[in-house]
């Protein structure tokens, strides 16, 4: 990143970002294996789409009541209480957040399991109902999923306190604790109990994911208070805050719930299709983007609270071109290799080859959305940071309505054309996505009265430009390896693409690539 007008704070992004960055690794690494044992168990078959289906439901609880919605509205309001030295008001307000998400989830939970067969047959997936053991399946496997969501719930909370204290890599780490207690379901209770194991493998691992984080919230030496804090002006402040962001989330949940409805009209895996390759495309989002977004949001939020929005100003854009500079050439690779990664990655067992032309139809338009999603992830924590929740929940549900207009319309396009119609579900995510970047990109500018743009476009030219050349480099590999073993296609595709990307950045003068290899070097000890 760019240090040059504020080289402690930015610096000190750049080395949590590198923090979060190996732990996500780690964790989307343990979700690769989970995914990879999961396709072989179960491939696209009926189950596993009656699984994805039912499990939306407690992602859904969670997301909306303790998840990304929560933290972006706690973090900053958290913060500032312990940048001012408040800590007995911080720790207060943590307790109340704690209390009220608590009981929320668990009659929310109430709730879900006694209205589940109306939900499934009405809401998420009226395509099962010409298969009654394949609903009736989605109905039981809902009802015993909804524990997790109470689990992550607390556990959403506690990454958030973790973050404000500048602890970034456990609860980036808490992830592959939830994909290893999936992988614990699979070997051991699959062969037992079948997909219920599996399911029993989520509520496990959302157990690991919080049990994690509490010894490291102990060190903190908080002070726990049973209270809801209803006359806390902080509590009002998070509410305040989290509200527009709730609407914000509630939008691109539904979403997902519309195209699970779509995709379980369509062919039989066609809906574990679009999870898999959503699944896949977030890999390097979370890598790039989310390691950034993560670090940074507690240092926005601490300038802000001290007045310092040049300092912000500067930050953002070195998050912003670091995020280009790495989030561009996995696009293009991730499209030229998608079918070998994917046939390296999944086919074997009951995942034959129509499981991999599935995902990687999907993949491919979702792929064409990997920039956007990222500059999204480290631009809406910007605004979080400067307490407007409001604008990037706007921005969001405008983006967000149109795709839900483009599912349709894309789905019934590739349907006519003769292109199979979940691609058009992907399509849709991207192009929303592109034009939420755009929306979210403009507001900021105006809203820090410029953001270095000058520099980021410069940015984004040298990594397209070295991407487009990956991009012919990966094409001319590809034709020559035709007929080669598939994991040499693909981990050799990685390998150069990766190597002569770097080379050329260098090749560019981009200071960023310079800085990393020199840190490289002084930690091997050759300067």
């Amino acid at each position: 990143m760019n240090f040059e007008h504020a080289p402690s704070t930015n610096r000190q992004i750049a080395r949590a970002a590198g923090t979060v960055m190996f732990a996500l690794v780690i964790s989307n690494l343990t979700g690769l294996l989970r995914q990879i044992l999961v396709a072989g168990a179960f491939g696209t078959q009926a189950d596993i789409d009656a699984f994805n289906a039912a499990n939306r439901v407690s992602e859904t609880l969670f997301t909306l009541i303790a998840g990304g919605a929560l933290a972006s509205a706690f973090i900053p309001v958290f913060t500032s209480l312990i940048t001012h030295e408040k800590r007995r008001a911080a720790w207060k307000l943590a307790s109340s957040v704690a209390n009220l998400i608590l009981i929320a989830l668990i009659l929310a939970g109430i709730l879900a399991a006694i209205f589940a067969p109306w939900i499934v047959r009405n809401i998420l997936a009226p395509g099962f109902v010409d298969n009654p053991a394949q609903e009736q399946l989605t109905v039981t496997l809902l009802r015993l999923m909804l524990p997790s969501a109470i689990l992550f719930g607390l556990s959403g909370l506690l990454m958030g306190v973790l973050n404000s204290n500048r602890i970034f890599f456990i609860p980036a780490l808490a992830p592959a604790m939830y994909q290893l207690g999936m992988i614990f379901g699979l070997i051991v209770l699959v062969p037992y109990m079948g997909i219920y194991g599996l399911a029993w493998g989520v509520v496990i691992g959302a157990a690991l994911h919080l049990g994690l984080q509490i010894p490291y919230l102990f060190r903190l030496q908080g002070k726990y208070y049973p209270t809801f804090g209803l006359d806390d002006p902080a509590v009002h402040e998070v509410v305040r805050l989290l509200l527009p962001r709730l609407f914000g989330v509630a939008v691109v949940q539904l979403n997902f719930w519309i195209n699970t409805r779509i995709a379980s009209r369509l062919t039989e895996g066609s809906l574990t299709g679009i999870v898999i390759a959503f699944a896949l495309m977030l890999v390097p989002q979370a890598a790039i983007a989310q390691s950034v977004a993560i670090a940074a949001m507690p240092t926005f939020s601490a300038q802000v609270a001290l007045g310092k929005l040049d300092q912000m100003r500067s930050s953002l854009a070195a998050s912003l071109r670091g995020v280009l500079y790495l989030s561009v050439p996995a696009s293009f690779g991730l499209i030229l290799l998608r079918q070998p990664i994917i046939e390296l990655l999944y086919q074997r067992g009951e995942f034959n080859e129509r499981s991999t032309q599935l995902v990687a139809w999907a993949l491919l338009w979702f792929t064409v959305g990997l920039v956007s999603h990222s500059l999204v992830e480290v631009l809406a924590r910007a605004f979080y940071a400067l307490h407007d929740t409001r604008t990037p929940v706007l921005v969001g549900v405008a983006a967000m309505s149109l795709n839900v207009l483009l599912s349709f319309a894309f789905t019934a396009l590739f349907a006519q054309i003769g292109w199979m119609p979940h691609g058009g579900l992907a399509l849709a995510n991207s192009v929303a996505t592109s034009i939420e970047m755009g929306g979210l990109l403009v507001l900021m500018r105006g809203k820090l009265n410029g953001l270095e743009g000058r520099s980021i476009v410069i940015g984004a030219l040298k990594a397209f430009i070295a991407g487009g050349i990956i991009f012919g480099l990966l094409w001319i590999w590809l034709a020559l390896t035709n007929g080669s073993p598939v994991w040499l296609v693909a981990l050799g595709g990685v390998v150069i693409g990766a190597l002569v990307y770097g080379i050329l950045l260098l090749v560019m003068g981009v200071r960023e690539m310079r800085e990393l290899v020199d840190a490289v070097l002084r930690r091997i000890n050759f300067r």
